[in-house]
């Protein structure tokens, strides 16, 4: 059996009176894109620095493609690639300078001349880093994470900044990582970007995981008619006639979801019919009826709440 990626048992980080990271545990596959999710302040960043072995934890243990990340550090570079929110390239070094110096410090590189083509850098290559738009310094450090053909890569915020043809073919070179058979570790903010990479999601929040799982297990695979109506309506007697495992809910008052398991048929012509003979019953209407799923957007909302973050 293949060993983890990543193993993080109990981990714990504390700054001050602030707690970044309270007994938070996980595991990221081998081959896999793993997606660590959170509002701000939840503890991402912590974590993967613990990770990357450039913060040392308080309590825990954490392990690397089987090696601890600050003891045994040396052994494991060269096996790994990091992307980190901040660039970490020096202002002065030009684009294709610096991704041709990353490649010297690998045994088998990529050709820079191949990312520098397919990330859309080649009018940049003799542009200082600080003369770059945020979107091409996100390219060039995810160039220069990838350069030397790690079994991991860690990250952090991959997309943010970039327009919608960066941001796909960036997705694009994440998913010919995991073909090749490389373990991704990525943190982001957006939902799409999860859903449509990541074979496991981990949601933290105040230091410790909330939830992880396939979007799949943590979405739960239901679907939901959604409308409304007048307020107050009697939804016990409307359960009554639905299906088995079926949920009705008025939240808030006047906007009706009955939840239905996908894998019991969903939403189908029978429920519908079913929840507007209900309402037809009742005199009312039901105006803007429509049948959704719940995203994985639904579940971090539900489990991290909505209001703003600092």
């Amino acid at each position: 059996m293949t060993s983890p990626a990543v193993t993080a048992r109990g981990l714990v980080k504390r700054y001050g009176a602030v707690t970044a990271a309270d007994g938070l545990s996980f595991t990221a596959a081998a081959g896999q894109v793993t997606a660590l999710l959170g509002p701000n302040g939840a503890g991402k960043t912590t974590t993967t620095e613990i990770c990357e072995g450039f913060r040392r934890q308080d309590a825990g243990t954490v392990e690397v493609l089987g090696l601890d990340p600050i003891r045994q550090a040396r052994a494991l570079r060269p096996r790994v690639g990091v992307m980190p929110q901040g660039g970490g390239v020096p202002t002065a070094a030009r684009a294709g300078e610096w991704l041709r110096l990353m490649a010297r410090f690998h045994a088998h590189p990529v050709d820079p001349a191949l990312l520098i083509e397919r990330l859309g850098l080649g009018a940049v290559v003799r542009v200082p880093y600080k003369r770059l738009s945020g979107g091409q310094q996100q390219r060039l450090s995810l160039a220069a994470a990838v350069i030397g053909r790690p079994e991991l890569v860690f990250l952090d915020e991959p997309t943010a900044g970039l327009d919608p043809q960066a941001r796909h073919a960036t997705w694009e070179l994440i998913e010919e990582l995991r073909e090749a058979g490389a373990s991704v570790l990525l943190t982001t903010h957006y939902m799409e970007e999860a859903e449509r990479l990541a074979d496991q999601v981990v949601i933290i929040d105040h230091g410790r995981v909330v939830a992880q799982g396939t979007t799949s297990d943590l979405t739960g695979a239901r679907d939901e008619l959604r409308f409304r109506a007048r307020g107050g309506l009697d939804l016990d007697e409307l359960l009554t006639a639905l299906p088995v495992g079926c949920v009705a809910k008025e939240q808030p008052t006047g906007h009706y979801v009955i939840e239905a398991a996908a894998a019991e048929g969903g939403v189908g012509p029978e429920l519908l019919a079913t929840v507007t003979a209900w309402c037809a019953s009742n005199g009312v209407l039901a105006e803007d009826l429509r049948v959704e799923r719940r995203t994985l957007e639904d579940i971090f909302l539900e489990l991290t709440g909505r209001g703003l973050r600092g």
